[in-house]
């Protein structure tokens, strides 16, 4: 079945319309849906080398524009959006105590949840709820999601094939790693 799904992918990823999926996908991530864009854009730039810095720019626009939305939540409404979204991801208990000292480190926060697997939603609705600068928050983020998203671009690009034949040859493993990964951050985000 993964053997199935990974072939239909990267099949998919050359569709005439894989960009506008990866820029709808990278759209919500920032601001409500729990899949990060890697999922598309991994497949979509192993299988068309060529587009890859196209693939890392389309993912990149759309994830700050998605920020904005999430910004938007956070400011204009938190209780109502913003809320409810970070208790399901563990952390609206510790909102109080982090939004005295979120814009003291807003800059690194953006930097650092742009750049890793923490979800960058939580941090998006947190600048818009604890009015961080706009401009700081855009720049910010055009500067972390670029580094992400340019970097991983680059090394598909350069180390693609290889990349590609080691996953092909241990799928599974490859499939357990990500989802260990990704049930993993979660986690951390839920208890930190």
């Amino acid at each position: 079945m993964i053997r199935k799904l990974y072939d239909w992918t990267i099949r998919m990823a050359d569709h005439p319309r894989a960009l506008w999926v990866l820029a709808l996908v990278a759209f919500v991530e920032s601001s409500v849906f729990p899949i990060p864009p890697d999922v598309l854009m991994i497949p979509m730039i192993l299988a068309r080398p060529d587009r890859a810095w196209l693939v890392a720019a389309v993912a990149m626009i759309a994830s700050v524009v998605g920020g904005l939305l999430g910004y938007a939540i956070g400011a204009l409404a938190y209780d109502q959006i913003g809320q409810p979204i970070l208790t399901a991801l563990g952390k609206a208990d510790a909102m109080g105590e982090f939004s005295v000292r979120f814009n003291d480190f807003g800059f690194w926060a953006v930097l650092t949840a742009g750049i890793t697997p923490f979800p960058y939603k939580v941090i998006t609705i947190m600048s818009g709820w604890t009015g961080m600068p706009l401009s700081t928050f855009i720049i910010t983020s055009l500067l972390a999601r670029g580094l992400r998203f340019f970097l991983v671009a680059g090394l598909l690009w350069k180390f693609g094939s290889p990349i590609r034949d080691f996953i092909e040859k241990r799928l599974g493993l490859m499939t357990i790693l990500f989802v260990v990964l990704l049930f993993g951050g979660f986690y951390l985000v839920r208890h930190m």
